[in-house]
Formats: C-alpha cells, sequence, structure tokens
C-alpha cells in the first residue's frame, strides 16, 4: 500500500473568451465568487481559429485570471459547473449581439502541470463528476511548459506558455 505524499500547491486558472476586451471588466464582478486574481495576463487576441467565431463573433480576446494559492483541486468539476452556469447567465443578461458573449475556462496550474477542466469526454480526459472531465493540457519540463499532442492550438502558443511560465515563477 501506497503512502499518501505531498500534495502540489495549485492555483485556480480561469481562462475568459469573449469579442469585448471591455466585458472581462465589467463582468469581473460575476467572477468574484472566486477571490481577487493574484495574476491577470494582458489581453491576448485569439487568432488561432474560427471555431467560435458563429457563436460569440470576433475577432476575439482572451485574458487569463490566476487566483491566490492554494486551490483544492477536488472542486474542479464544481468550478466548471459554476462557470457553465454563469455562461449561460452572461448569454441571458448581456445583449452583446452574440449568442455565446463569454466562454470561461477553468482549471488550475501547479509547478508541474496546467489542467483544464472539459464537458466533452475523449480519449485523454479523465472523469471527475457530474460530467466534467479533466485534461492536463500543459506539463512542465526542461524548464518550460509544454504541450502534448492534443493541446489546443492557442494552450501550445509561445504567448500562452509564456505567460504560464512567468506566472509559475512568480506563484510558485
Amino acid at each position: 500500500m501506497g503512502d499518501i505524499r505531498h500534495v502540489e500547491i495549485s492555483s485556480l486558472l480561469l481562462g475568459v473568451l469573449c469579442k469585448d476586451p471591455n466585458t472581462l471588466t465589467d463582468y469581473m464582478k460575476e467572477l468574484s465568487e472566486f477571490g481577487a486574481p493574484e495574476i491577470v495576463s494582458p489581453v491576448i487576441p485569439f487568432d488561432f481559429t474560427d471555431y467560435y467565431a458563429r457563436s460569440m463573433g470576433s475577432p476575439l480576446s482572451r485574458r487569463f485570471y490566476l487566483y491566490p494559492l492554494p486551490f483544492d483541486r477536488a472542486k474542479l468539476a464544481e468550478i466548471k459547473l459554476r462557470t457553465n452556469a454563469l455562461e449561460r447567465f452572461a448569454a441571458e443578461s448581456l445583449d452583446l449581439g452574440v449568442d455565446r458573449p463569454l466562454n470561461l475556462d477553468p482549471g488550475y496550474l501547479s509547478p508541474s502541470k496546467l489542467v483544464l477542466a472539459s464537458t466533452k469526454d475523449h480519449a485523454h480526459r479523465i472523469y471527475l463528476r457530474d460530467g466534467i472531465f479533466a485534461e492536463i493540457t500543459l506539463h512542465y519540463h526542461d524548464k518550460s511548459y509544454r504541450p502534448w499532442p492534443w493541446t489546443f492550438p492557442d494552450y501550445a502558443s509561445e504567448r500562452y506558455i509564456e505567460f504560464f511560465n512567468d506566472a509559475r515563477k512568480r506563484l510558485f
């Protein structure tokens, strides 16, 4: 029988994708239930795919929020369910001329990996609960976060990895 060892400390990560970066500022009060962010990325143009253009418009931008340590990783599914509810609320309450004004991607950043929550099952995702899965999107190796073959192009980009490497230095 194995002994339970040290569990790596993590920071709650929230990626917010939207058409209008001002929406991010206006909507942060709705996200305040997660606390005040410790680290906020610059607004990053989302020019990796047009997958979301039909439902969200274009051009799109993403901003990341990292919250104070420690994050209880057992709450990841609960956070994803809550962000799904917040997306529905935004769709009903924000009149921005699009079906989906916000895309909220919760996960966590630890010294060894970045994990994202998803409602979609796939061979490389682990079921958590209530229809929510977890995916190791990046792993830390040789002094940098690195993508896997399944990592979305935006998360594999130099812009995102540079931000996550900087956040790792600041948080851990």
